[in-house]
């Protein structure tokens, strides 16, 4: 079921990763990508998977829970498999047939390739798995505050990016609420082909566009009713502040990004 999709939803808790800064997750994370993308050794690629697992395990998020969020993602990944096995020419053949060509060589990169793309996503989600919009909010706008000398709307922008990701998991759970409400008209969403199943999914776009619009219509007036005038002159009712744990957290993002670095020149097996 939709609701079961855990993508942009906010799990509260009181661990380590939950009391950082969010600046340093921000930071954190970037580093993530980085180290991430520089991995091209085997044993490289292993050790971000310990990283990203002991993570999971510091934030006490399940595995499950961390997978669901790939389920909207699953025909990219897909679609990455199905190129990286078809087109990545190898020189060791184990299926031929006229210009289809299978090597191993295209199923490891497939392989490896696809783990990054799943690593990668589960990273960045974990980024909103343990810190709420609003500090997402905060913590984005303090490391973009230089960009207001040339009157770009920082806080606009961030706000918006708050509202977007915590509107995720409502839309999520509409469309869940009205696939249950079609189902018990007779409609069909499980049964036939990929064609059939997307012309009885086009039902579902109109009620939940109307639903989308009157919450944003909603929430609009709720703002305004509360004299919200954007940034201007606002406080904050908690002010972001880095304690030693976020320190030690940077200390062990730029040492992964240099153990990957070491790992990368003395190991000759790269894919």
């Amino acid at each position: 079921m939709l609701k079961d999709v855990t993508f942009g939803q906010y799990f509260p808790g009181n661990t380590i990763v939950h009391r950082l800064d969010p600046r340093t997750k921000f930071i954190l994370t970037i580093i993530y990508i980085t180290a991430l993308f520089m991995a091209s050794a085997l044993i490289a690629r292993l050790l971000m998977l310990v990283v990203l697992v002991t993570c999971l395990i510091l934030s006490q998020i399940k595995l499950k829970v961390a997978l669901s969020g790939l389920r909207p993602l699953f025909f990219i990944l897909l679609f990455t498999l199905i190129l990286n096995i078809f087109f990545v020419k190898g020189e060791t053949i184990l299926f031929e047939y006229r210009r289809i060509v299978i090597s191993l060589e295209g199923i490891l990169a497939a392989v490896f390739n696809a783990s990054r793309l799943i690593m990668l996503i589960v990273g960045m989600l974990l980024l909103t798995y343990t810190t709420s919009p609003i500090s997402l909010t905060d913590g984005l706008e303090h490391m973009l505050n230089p960009l207001k000398k040339i009157r770009l709307p920082v806080h606009e922008l961030t706000m918006m990016m708050s509202i977007a990701l915590r509107f995720i998991p409502t839309l999520i759970e509409e469309t869940d609420k009205i696939i249950s409400a079609q189902k018990a008209r007779g409609a069909d969403f499980d049964t036939g082909g990929l064609i059939k199943r997307a012309k009885a999914i086009l039902p579902l776009i109109i009620p939940l566009f109307v639903s989308a619009f009157r919450r944003a219509d909603e929430l609009a007036l709720a703002m305004e009713s509360r004299c919200y005038h954007g940034g201007e002159g606002r406080t904050k009712m908690k002010k972001l502040k880095t304690a030693p744990r976020d320190y030690f957290a940077l200390l062990f993002g730029a040492a992964v990004v240099a153990a990957v670095v070491v790992l990368g020149q003395f190991n000759p097996w790269s894919i």
